[in-house]
């Protein structure tokens, strides 16, 4: 596991992590770990296929839909990468 250092945190925030943590059962160690875990990978999370799924569906896009792009969209492979 990573270690993280954070240099330079307000005394009153250092006291209100200490006081949530308390209220919570945790170090506050603890607290900034779950904190942090929260918004860096929150439970609801949009996954850009159910995102991409939800415009379809509030447009009205339907199966013949997608069947017309199918058959106008460009099928020519396309060139693979060169490192040169």
């Amino acid at each position: 596991m990573a270690i993280l250092t954070i240099r330079n945190v307000p005394d009153e925030v250092h006291r209100a992590l200490r006081v949530r943590a308390a209220q919570h059962g945790r170090s506050t160690e603890a607290e900034v770990r779950e904190i942090l875990a929260a918004v860096a990978k929150p439970e609801q999370r949009v996954r850009l296929g159910d995102a991409l799924a939800s415009i379809g569906r509030e447009l009205g896009l339907n199966n013949e839909d997608f069947e017309i792009f199918e058959q106008i969209r460009d099928k020519t492979p396309a060139d693979p990468l060169r490192f040169e």
